[in-house]
C-alpha cells in the first residue's frame, strides 16, 4: 500500500468513533489525514505486524507517516486523537492544549468513555463514511 502521511486507525463499529472521524474529515481542509477502520485489512495487518490485539478495540491509533509505520512508534488513545486533531487543524487545534494534562488522566477518561461508547452512541458504519467522503481518504 503506497500511502504516505498520517493515518488514524479507529473502531469502525463504533458510532462515537464514526462521528469523530466525520468531524475530522470535514475539518481537514488540506486532506492529508487518512483513516483506517481497525477491522479493515490495512489496520489488521498493521496490528498483526506490531503484535497488537486484532479484536475488541478500545483505542484509536495514530501513525504519523504510513510509509514508516513499522519504524516510527504509533500514538494511542488520547495522544492519537490529539495528534489527529493537530493534523486536521482548524478549531481542533484549540483542543490540543489538553496535552498539558498527564497522559494517565487523559487516558483514564478515554477508557471510561470507551467502555460506554457503544451503549450511548450505538454502532458505526464505515461504509456510510466512505460513501459521504472521498474513498481515497480511507485505507481498507
Amino acid at each position: 500500500m503506497d500511502i504516505s502521511g498520517p493515518v488514524l486507525m479507529f473502531d469502525g463499529e463504533c458510532g462515537l468513533c464514526e462521528r469523530c472521524v466525520r468531524l475530522l474529515l470535514v475539518s481537514d481542509r488540506r486532506g492529508r489525514l487518512r483513516f483506517a477502520p481497525l477491522q479493515g485489512e490495512a489496520a489488521q495487518q498493521f496490528l498483526h505486524e506490531r503484535g497488537l490485539p486484532t479484536e475488541d478495540f478500545d483505542s484509536a491509533i495514530f501513525v504519523p507517516d504510513w510509509t514508516q509505520r513499522l519504524e516510527v512508534a504509533p500514538l494511542y488513545r488520547t495522544d492519537a486523537l490529539l495528534a489527529a486533531m493537530q493534523e486536521a487543524g482548524g478549531i481542533w487545534r484549540t483542543v490540543t492544549w489538553l496535552r498539558v494534562l498527564p497522559g494517565a488522566w487523559r487516558d483514564g477518561a478515554y477508557r471510561w468513555v470507551a467502555r460506554w461508547r457503544k451503549r450511548f452512541f450505538g454502532a458505526g458504519d464505515v461504509a456510510v463514511l466512505v460513501a459521504a467522503f472521498e474513498a481515497k481518504r480511507f485505507l481498507r
